[in-house]
């Protein structure tokens, strides 16, 4: 009964009998009258198409052909992943008999059912492959475990959970196999959406592939030779084996880019997306024709010896821009090749809107873009190097971007590379206005659009800063505007070009900016009345900044809550005291109901210490409770919010984040801490990842450089953890504290970082300050339904507090995946 009355409903509902019967099994059902074919959408994406042409003799009492059915396996290497963290998401179902569509339905799916549903991973039984997987050394369920959130968790089987979304979330099926290096040097891997883990135990081993950086381990795996296994192809006894076989049941991989750590999105893949953003000329035009404003735009560029046919793209770049008032401010700075005069002569007589001016005498590149300069008539000017490319509608996007906020005094854009042959690469997908990382690297570089006015008020360019004279140009002309009437278009809309010599193909090719870049940062300095010294970072155009201690040098109150916890207690305190070379700190140790003859003893002990008071806090576990009890009692001007499972590893830790804190415009201090494997736990956090926040280059290994050397750069972030966190607590107090009723547990900090953005400080990340993070030893894992239950309470109450799971992070880019910790992009 319950079935025809369904039936009926839709019968009535739409003109043409059909209907999705969800997950049967370990496959999606339905029928439509008439289809031959149905196409399942997800996101406006086809995700799969299936045949409509099983018998369905059910339907015999509703129609004479019965043979419109269809059953589409459901299988793990191709669920939908981005959809499966929500509740529920919509599935639109395209019926068609030929070309012509019959029926249009969307339908609410709980992905949950899906994942339960599949069975299969590339045609193959999921359980040969857990057996498999079980049996090799490279498995560790409770390693596993411990990255994954509960409310990450997708399936009740933790090697099916891995395999549904190791490629997406970049998670460790344990220490020795690091998925997200895998996937990034590998990228025929990555492109095939193929499971590291399963791809290495059948293929990169034997290839000799590495499982992880500067480790290649002999390891004895289970499963069958390949070699051998095509020559019993016959013989084979499992279903797994006989896949393994047969070539032809795997993605297409390419032998390509082993070795090459840094590629983190191939270059075809990120080609692919970058056209699919593409507009047409006519529809720019006909945006550009509904806005009130139309600014002239001066492009300067400065010319010498640039290649002939990378001379004319550029120009040719110019021309091709979908917003027509330009001005093209081409100095050549005495070139010797005749081809240059010849190039620009040409283009000044196609075209009015470009301008030449041939220089007598090589004055080189501040002195002949200066030149350039001089011929600007607009109100804007776009720097532009004379090998370099402007996106088809990069001016549009700018002048869009006046029009929709005509207060705005300096705009920038993301980029990426292009080499002699026209492929591109390496998109650089940047932060919103972030000071402190431009105090550590000209992140903005190109494209960057500037108030002429302003420019030429200022001098323009400086001789004696080439190489970073357009470095030089931004720090003076950041003194001269509101930093609030800074924008960043977040989209790719300048192409750097990458020949032998130039700085796009690395700092080495041109070592002199990294000096010229350090003198205009010190004169910037110098100018604002600060008293810093700059020094080169971690490598060729990084900068550090090093920030003077008050004479006062300020008490620093270290708060470390624990329970129990005796030997990482006193590994953390032993690193602190021991190994710490500022040396103005107290230590409030906050004992929550511990138990532990061996612990409480140790307490005892170490509140003889003269830098060391034990405080009791006999009540339930509240995270931000038991720190607002201890910053109450704290003696200090600066509060450390500290975990009991930290290590010290550089002494200068404290002094690095205390330079920083006792800043009157920073608000939270982060550091680096690494897991005792030496890979990232936390280089900052991401707002958004999966819903909430995760941590910046989680995994990455220790010696990495990050995404365009985010690792080793002082930099602003919207959050940092504490477990090792620097406040003032005189901002500590005008915020609040921690939030003791909503976010006992979980995302308190992140909360109080945001609480101290929204006062108006800037919250500070630093590669300076480097310790071990012993994650979540004390308190456990959040793993019975109350912890859970509370777990998924903070979730929401950050999801609808702060938005996370909709506002994009200002320090991050909305290109960038919100599912991983990597930065790849999101394809």
């Amino acid at each position: 009964m319950l079935i025809k009355t369904l039936l009926k409903k839709a019968m009535a509902k739409y003109r043409r009998p059909h209907f999705f019967d969800g997950v049967v099994g370990d496959f999606l059902g339905g029928w439509c009258q008439g289809a031959d074919r149905v196409d399942f959408l997800i996101q406006g994406q086809r995700w799969a198409t299936c045949p409509c042409d099983v018998n369905r003799p059910d339907l015999g009492h509703l129609m004479e052909n019965t043979q419109c059915g269809f059953t589409y396996p459901l299988d793990a290497a191709t669920l939908p992943v981005d959809c499966l963290f929500k509740r529920e998401f919509t599935v639109e179902l395209l019926f068609y008999q030929a070309d012509t569509l019959l029926v249009r339905s969307q339908q609410q799916v709980n992905p949950q059912t899906w994942v339960e549903g599949a069975k299969l991973y590339y045609g193959v039984s999921v359980h040969e492959l857990v057996k498999h997987i079980t049996a090799s050394q490279l498995w560790d369920e409770p390693f596993y475990l411990k990255q994954v959130q509960p409310h990450e968790t997708q399936h009740p089987n933790a090697i099916i959970d891995f395999l549904i979304k190791a490629n997406a979330l970049g998670k460790l099926p344990s220490r020795h196999f690091n998925t997200p290096y895998y996937l990034a040097i590998n990228q025929d891997v990555a492109r095939s959406h193929f499971n590291p883990l399963v791809h290495y135990l059948a293929f990169g081993e034997e290839q000799g592939r590495r499982p992880m950086p500067y480790f290649s381990p002999n390891i004895s795996s289970t499963l069958p030779n390949r070699d051998e296994v095509e020559a019993h192809h016959t013989q084979t006894t499992t279903q797994f084996e006989a896949w393994l076989a047969d070539s032809k049941s795997l993605p297409l991989l390419e032998d390509e880019s082993w070795h090459r750590a840094q590629s983190v999105v191939s270059r075809e893949q990120y080609r692919q997306w970058i056209n699919g953003e593409m507009m047409t000329k006519h529809q720019a035009q006909a945006q550009l024709r509904q806005m009130p404003l139309h600014p002239l735009i001066s492009i300067v560029v400065p010319v010498y010896n640039p290649d002939k046919v990378l001379l004319e793209r550029c120009i040719e770049s110019v021309l091709e821009q979908s917003y027509p008032h330009w001005q093209l401010c081409l100095a050549d700075d005495a070139s010797t090749k005749p081809h240059v005069r010849e190039v620009l002569e040409y283009y000044q007589h196609l075209d009015s809107r470009i301008q030449v001016i041939f220089r007598d005498d090589n004055g080189h590149i501040s002195a002949a873009s200066n030149s350039a300069l001089a011929l600007a008539r607009g109100e804007w000017t776009a720097l532009l190097d004379h090998d370099d490319e402007l996106s088809p509608h990069a001016l549009f996007h700018v002048v869009s971007t006046i029009n929709q906020q005509p207060d705005v005094d300096f705009i920038y854009t993301d980029e990426d590379k292009i080499d002699e042959t026209g492929q591109y690469s390496a998109p650089h997908y940047k932060s919103d206005w972030n000071l402190d990382l431009l105090y550590s690297q000209n992140y903005v570089s190109h494209l960057g659009i500037y108030k002429t006015e302003i420019v030429k008020r200022i001098g323009g360019f400086r001789q004696g800063y080439e190489g970073s004279q357009d470095y030089d140009l931004l720090l003076r002309y950041s003194r001269e505007i509101d930093h609030t009437n800074i924008v960043h278009i977040p989209k790719v809309l300048y192409h750097w070009r990458v020949t032998a010599g130039s700085t796009a193909s690395g700092a080495e090719a041109k070592s002199y900016t990294t000096q010229a870049g350090i003198k205009a940062l010190q004169d910037h300095f110098e100018q604002l009345g600060e008293q810093v010294s700059v020094e080169r970072g971690k490598q060729d155009n990084i900068y550090k900044v090093n920030w003077p201690i008050a004479d006062a040098n300020p008490l620093v109150s270290l708060l470390i809550p624990t329970y129990n916890g005796y030997q990482i207690t006193k590994q953390a305190i032993d690193s602190i005291l021991e190994k710490t070379t500022y040396r103005h700190f107290e230590i409030l140790l906050i004992d929550n109901n511990s138990d532990d003859a061996a612990a409480l003893a140790y307490f005892e002990h170490i509140n003889q210490h003269e830098q060391v008071r034990v405080l009791r806090y006999p009540h339930p576990f509240n995270y931000s409770a038991i720190n607002n009890f201890a910053a109450k009692q704290a003696k200090g001007d600066i509060l450390g919010l500290i975990n009991n499972d930290i290590e010290v590893i550089n002494p200068e830790w404290l002094t690095e984040m205390v330079s920083h804190a006792q800043r009157s415009d920073i608000g939270c201090v982060g550091a680096m801490l690494y897991y005792p494997n030496d890979t990232i736990q936390h280089a900052g956090v991401i707002l958004g990842i999966n819903g909430v926040a995760g941590h910046s280059h989680k995994h990455f290994p220790r010696e990495s450089n990050g995404y365009f050397s985010r690792l080793h750069l002082v930099q602003n972030l919207s959050a940092v953890t504490a477990a090792c966190l620097l406040v003032r607590k005189s901002v500590f107090e005008q915020v609040g504290g921690l939030n003791e009723t909503d976010l006992k547990v979980a995302f308190n900090d992140v909360d109080f970082c945001l609480k101290v953005k929204q006062a108006g400080y800037r919250n500070l990340w630093t590669p300076y300050a480097e310790l071990y993070h012993h994650e979540s030893i004390s308190r456990g894992a959040e793993d019975n339904p109350e912890k859970i239950a509370r777990f998924n309470k903070e979730v929401e109450y950050m999801k609808t507090t702060w938005a996370t799971d909709t506002t994009p992070d200002p320090f991050y880019n909305a290109n960038l995946t919100q599912i991983k910790e990597d930065f790849t992009i999101a394809v």
